[in-house]
């Protein structure tokens, strides 16, 4: 009889379940509510998952555009310093001068240092 009796129990208790399940008074009765710290917890935690996900995204789209700027500041930087070294050759400024007409000349002798006595 105790076989017998177990195995009424387990058709009953496996008609409940499939009842309660069913219903979908075991899911908000027993599952939800039993765990409803850890289910928001778990919530939470994703959300934080997800913001940091996006954050990341973010950071590194803005590092890769401030890569770009700093290559591209880097090549105008160059440039210009060579365009400034060019003009700035003896030969250059003479060749300037003469086209503007500024009336100077070479200096042909070397510079020499005024010493003041006090």
């Amino acid at each position: 009889m105790a076989e017998s009796e177990k195995r009424d129990k387990g058709k009953n208790g496996t008609a409940t379940l499939m009842r309660e399940l069913l219903s979908g008074t075991m899911i908000s009765e027993k599952i939800i509510l039993r765990n409803l710290g850890y289910i928001s917890l778990v919530t939470l935690l994703a959300a934080l998952f997800i913001m940091n996900r996006f954050h990341a995204e973010k950071v590194t789209r803005e590092m890769s555009r401030l890569q770009r700027e700093v290559r591209d500041l880097r090549s105008e930087s160059l440039s210009t310093s060579a365009d400034l070294m060019n003009a700035s050759r003896q030969s250059e400024v003479l060749r300037l001068v003469r086209e503007r007409g500024l009336n100077l000349e070479e200096l042909k002798a070397p510079p020499y240092k005024l010493i003041v006595d006090k």
